[in-house]
């Protein structure tokens, strides 16, 4: 039978992807803006800034990784950029874009003139910081001190990337401070607030969460093979900092959902907007037969990630992450072809059930996954208290708990892998490379980007291979995104000077 191929060009792959960084160029003086009350806006800032990370940040970091390939036996012409490393000021501005665009309704809320919102304005400044970290770990310097100024300031200075990094952590002392001082007269948050339902010593947990994160990120700079850096005003910042981190962080999945449904596509889980039609049938709710778009079929596993799940051992997550063919991930290598020109195998796991579930589906900014893995770290470089006993308890609790997250049956799993060097904390000659694996599987298809990002810190996991015939300055994937050309236009003066070659030799200040 002849088989039938779909050219996917990369704007089908993007799906309703209409961003517009010039969007933000709006006076924060407006009279119009101060009637927008802090309750009545956080929603969709919240909910905004939540889709691209699940997107195209998403997308970005799985390809990146090898967790994803293309369905090379019914489409053509999809992931030519990923696959060729291809990078220019165009590869996924529109990251860029959106992330600014989003960032600047955060700043409107800390920016509202009333001390009676503090509690809305500290879940702001919590976001804002989570979003310009990523924005710092994909470009390095970024405008931040004069960004989100409109029509005041339309060529904002880009500013220091460690100069970045450590006002973030200012911020987010700053919003927990505005927590445990709130005034009497603050409106409380309710309904509004998408993500944790106005509670707001949960908020408290993710702040101190997102400053573990950030301080971990510093804490690798100048070494090799995960060690613990050796830069003596690094060293001597990160111990100031742990000694008074307040070590309560996320114990559960920070979600995010304002009432996701399939009433329309404006309120679909925007993943699944990418991934499913509205259509939803079958006798289960809780499990409907979906309706696939084109972008769902197109994307596939890959054979490298297909290899990590089905062997030594076999982890129970892979038939949640993936769709078992013959009882196992069949994944194509990156770049390879249809046959009989290529080599990919005929039948390719689609994305699992753990993953495209409905159009309802929670969405997720955090999962406890990671907070557990970041605890592991801390506490084997000796930040945290616990040392390597606790390290091995918040590693396997992560296990157990992405498996939770999935829907996956955990077994005998975490025993077996921690026999396995590489993979399990216990036989692992280098912890950090245990604990960065599991953090890769644990964020695979929910937040690929993050999983990239910490690949680019540590180098872990080993191995990850280059798509067939791609080739990079170095030999390897880029250390961070080229800035936009929306940004070249619009900002010429003050974007710095970047090559090709930059993107790959040059990372942000931690690298």
């Amino acid at each position: 039978m002849k088989k039938i191929k779909f050219l996917l060009p990369l704007i089908a792959l993007t799906l309703f992807s209409c961003d517009n960084y010039l969007d933000v160029n709006v006076s924060p003086n407006d009279p119009n803006a101060s009637l927008i009350t802090p309750n009545l806006s956080i929603s969709a800032a919240q909910t905004g800034s939540y889709s691209v990370l699940v997107r195209r940040m998403n997308e970005l970091g799985n390809v990146f990784m090898n967790n994803w390939g293309a369905n090379v036996n019914s489409f053509t012409g999809g992931y030519a950029e990923e696959f060729g490393i291809t990078m220019s000021n165009n590869f996924y501005e529109d990251v860029w874009n959106s992330l600014y665009r989003n960032t600047y309704e955060f700043t409107n809320i800390i920016n509202y003139p009333s001390s009676n919102y503090d509690n809305h304005k500290a879940i702001a400044k919590i976001m804002k910081s989570f979003y310009f970290q990523y924005l710092v770990d994909l470009y390095g310097d970024v405008p931040y001190f004069q960004a989100h100024q409109g029509a005041n300031n339309v060529n904002p200075a880009y500013d220091d990337d460690l100069a970045i990094y450590r006002d973030l952590i200012v911020q987010l002392d700053s919003a927990i401070d505005m927590i445990d001082n709130a005034p009497a007269t603050t409106v409380g948050v309710g309904s509004e607030d998408v993500m944790l339902a106005g509670n707001m010593d949960a908020w408290k947990k993710f702040a101190n969460t997102l400053k573990l994160r950030i301080l971990l990120r510093q804490s690798t700079k100048g070494s090799t093979n995960g060690a613990t850096t050796t830069d003596a005003a690094t060293v001597t910042y990160l111990n100031a900092q742990f000694a008074t981190l307040d070590n309560n962080f996320v114990d559960r999945n920070i979600t995010i959902n304002p009432g996701y449904s399939n009433a329309k596509d404006a309120q679909q889980n925007p993943w699944m907007n990418l991934m499913a039609q509205l259509t939803e049938t079958g006798t289960n709710p809780a499990v409907p037969t979906l309706t696939y778009r084109s972008t769902y079929n197109f994307r596939r596993a890959s054979s490298f990630i297909a290899g990590q799940l089905n062997n030594n051992p076999v982890d129970p997550r892979r038939g949640r992450l993936f769709g078992l063919v013959s009882s196992a991930v069949v994944g194509v290598t990156q770049g390879d072809a249809s046959q009989p020109s290529g080599t990919a195998p005929l039948s390719l796991s689609p994305l699992g059930p753990g993953l495209v579930i409905k159009s309802s589906q929670d969405g997720y900014v955090m999962l406890l996954a990671e907070s557990l893995l970041l605890q592991a770290e801390a506490a084997q470089r000796g930040f945290i208290p616990g040392g390597p006993a606790a390290a091995q308890s918040f590693f396997n609790a992560a296990i157990t708990a992405s498996m939770s997250h999935l829907g996956a049956t955990v077994g005998t799993y975490v025993a077996d892998v921690n026999a396995v060097d590489g993979k399990g904390y216990t036989a692992s000659t280098n912890k950090y490379q245990a604990i960065m694996y599991q953090k890769s599987i644990a964020l695979n298809g929910t937040n690929g980007v993050e999983a990239w990002i910490e690949y680019t810190r540590t180098g872990f996991i080993n191995n990850i291979p280059m798509p067939m015939g791609a080739t990079s300055p170095t030999g390897k994937k880029p250390l961070r995104l080229m800035y936009p050309t929306s940004e070249l236009a619009s900002n010429s003066a003050n974007v710095p000077a970047q090559s090709i070659a930059d993107a790959f030799n040059v990372g942000p200040f931690w690298k």
